[in-house]
């Protein structure tokens, strides 16, 4: 699989540069010494709206877009494990869209949270190809949250994936907290809401952050986790700075009208990430091919959502 991406990305320059438009071997010239960047995903929550990072997933599989790393929080850490794992988006799709939350979690009665995520193994053993960080096909991230501390524990080159995954997909009052050794792991999210860092240090030198915006309710909300999800919301929207200054470029599906358990909605959350994703593929092109756009190599990008195609020199 690996191999097959490097045979991909080559083979996508190369008709990059053997276009017939009189100026092919200025491109070369120019290219000689050009270090291709090292693409890093990194993919945020969002429970069933995490679907349509498959979209996104599927958009770049097509397009020839090599990832050299990939990090996840909470959902997206389900989605970054399936891919660096080797499961194709098309499987990781399907497995999502027929996903109910009784596949991933038991309710139950207790003073940390009202549904326990052990079934989620199961799960993961389905989805996933292998089951720990060392046999990842590309790099691989996942961060959770240490409840004491609220700071975000990384978790990558090595050792079991399914614990870090559980850790990162426990919603604080959902789900029961995960132990880890002496500590107690809560969603990725409410340390960093996009792990945009954690695919810096993963190597990425440009980072393509997956943003899953929650729906504003219009209406009054009705029940305890409807208050606490509003919560969050606000929370997260007033922390967006640091996740989006680490990107390099934020696509964001549109995904307002699904809600966190909307998985009947499986395909029209990956035609939105898709749509999204080929938003954005002027702005990697013009990472992947520099010599027809030198100073577009350098900036800082930005696609907010389909409608809005990515500008040239927005920095």
């Amino acid at each position: 699989m690996k191999a097959a991406r490097r045979a991909a990305s080559f083979f996508y320059a190369l008709r990059r540069w053997s276009r017939p438009n009189g100026v092919t071997a200025l491109v070369q010239t120019e290219a000689v010494g050009f270090t291709p960047p090292k693409i890093g995903l990194a993919l945020g929550g969002g429970f069933a709206r995490g679907i349509a990072h498959t979209g996104v997933l599927k958009v770049f599989e097509r397009r020839g877009i090599p990832i050299h790393c990939i990090a996840g929080v909470s959902a997206g850490s389900i989605v970054a494990a399936a891919y660096a794992s080797g499961t194709p988006p098309e499987e990781i799709a399907r497995a999502g869209c027929a996903m109910r939350f009784g596949d991933v979690a038991k309710w139950t009665i207790g003073r940390m949270g009202f549904a326990a995520s052990e079934r989620m193994c199961r799960f993961l053993e389905r989805l996933l190809k292998c089951y720990r960080f060392e046999e990842m096909q590309i790099p691989l991230g996942v961060l959770a949250t240490d409840l004491a501390t609220g700071e975000p524990l990384r978790f990558s080159n090595s050792g079991d994936v399914f614990l870090p995954i559980r850790a990162s997909c426990s919603y604080p009052g959902l789900f029961q907290p995960v132990r880890c050794g002496d500590r107690l792991l809560v969603d990725g999210a409410m340390s960093m809401e996009i792990p945009a860092l954690l695919a810096q240090q993963l190597g990425a030198t440009h980072v393509i952050a997956v943003h899953l915006p929650a729906h504003p309710r219009a209406v009054p909300v009705s029940n305890m986790f409807q208050v606490v999800n509003r919560c969050f919301q606000i929370m997260q929207t007033h922390s967006e700075d640091g996740w989006r200054k680490q990107s390099d470029l934020v696509i964001a599906p549109d995904v307002h009208g699904v809600d966190w358990d909307g998985f009947q909605c499986g395909p029209q959350l990956v035609e939105a990430g898709e749509a999204a994703a080929e938003a954005a593929l002027p702005a990697i092109e013009r990472w992947l091919a520099p010599a027809a756009r030198p100073e577009a190599a350098a900036g800082t990008l930005r696609v907010l959502s389909p409608a809005m195609a990515p500008r040239d020199g927005v920095g």
